[in-house]
C-alpha cells in the first residue's frame, strides 16, 4: 500500500500528554525549549551542535510537517496536556512501510526531565506505532554511554539486541562512538 493513502490519527494522548504531528508556528515553542535545553543536548544531538535562529527552526518544523504528511518521517511534539506547553520532540524515523518498521527518536526540554514524561511518551509513541500503524519491530539506539537515554527502553521492555562498536561519531566531540540498539518485535 502506499503510504500516502494510510490514514491515521495525527494527535494522540496520554495519561499527562498530548502528541501530535508538527505544525506551522511550532517552532518558536521548539526553539525556546532547544536554547533552555542546549547544554544537556550538546553532547548527544547533532543539530545542537550549531547556533539556530528561531526562523532556521521553524523552517525545521515546516519540513517536518511536510514530511509526516508524505509519510516519510513522523516527527512527534510532545506536550503537556494540563497546561499545552510544549515539553519535548520524538517522532517514528527511518521508516520501512513493508514490514513496517520504525525507530523512536527522542529529547526532552531539561526543564521537564527527570519526570517520567519521556517514558510517558515514548511508551504512548509505541503503543500508536503498533495499534494505527500496524508496526512489527519498533527500534530505539542511542548511544551506549547516553544512560539517561538508554533507560528509557529498558524501563519499557525493550531488548538489547546488541551494541554496535564504532558505529558512528558522537555529535559533540566528532570521537568514534558505540550505538546501543533496542527493539521491540510485535507478532
Amino acid at each position: 500500500m502506499n503510504p500516502l493513502l494510510f490514514n491515521f490519527p495525527e494527535e494522540f494522548e496520554t495519561e499527562r500528554l498530548i502528541i501530535r504531528m508538527p505544525r506551522p508556528g511550532d517552532g518558536k515553542a521548539v526553539y525556546d525549549s532547544i536554547k533552555a535545553s542546549i547544554t544537556e543536548l550538546k553532547p548527544w544531538m547533532p543539530f545542537a551542535q550549531k547556533e539556530q535562529s528561531e526562523t532556521d527552526v521553524e523552517a525545521n518544523i515546516r519540513e517536518s510537517y511536510i514530511n509526516f504528511l508524505k509519510r516519510n518521517d513522523l516527527r512527534l511534539l510532545v506536550f503537556l496536556k494540563e497546561t499545552g506547553e510544549f515539553i519535548a520532540s520524538s517522532g517514528l524515523h527511518r521508516i520501512n512501510w513493508s514490514i513496517p518498521k520504525f525507530e523512536i527518536g527522542y529529547w526532552i526540554d531539561t526543564r521537564h526531565s527527570g519526570k517520567g514524561y519521556m517514558t510517558e511518551a515514548v511508551q504512548g509513541i509505541t503503543d500508536f506505532a503498533v495499534n494505527e500503524l500496524k508496526a512489527r519491530r519498533i527500534e530505539i539506539r542511542c548511544e551506549s554511554t547516553n544512560m539517561k537515554s538508554r533507560a528509557i527502553p529498558e524501563k519499557l521492555g525493550f531488548v538489547l539486541e546488541g551494541i554496535l562498536k564504532n558505529e558512528g561519531l558522537s555529535a559533540e566531540s566528532n570521537e568514534l562512538r558505540d550505538t546501543c540498539v533496542y527493539a521491540k518485535v510485535i507478532n
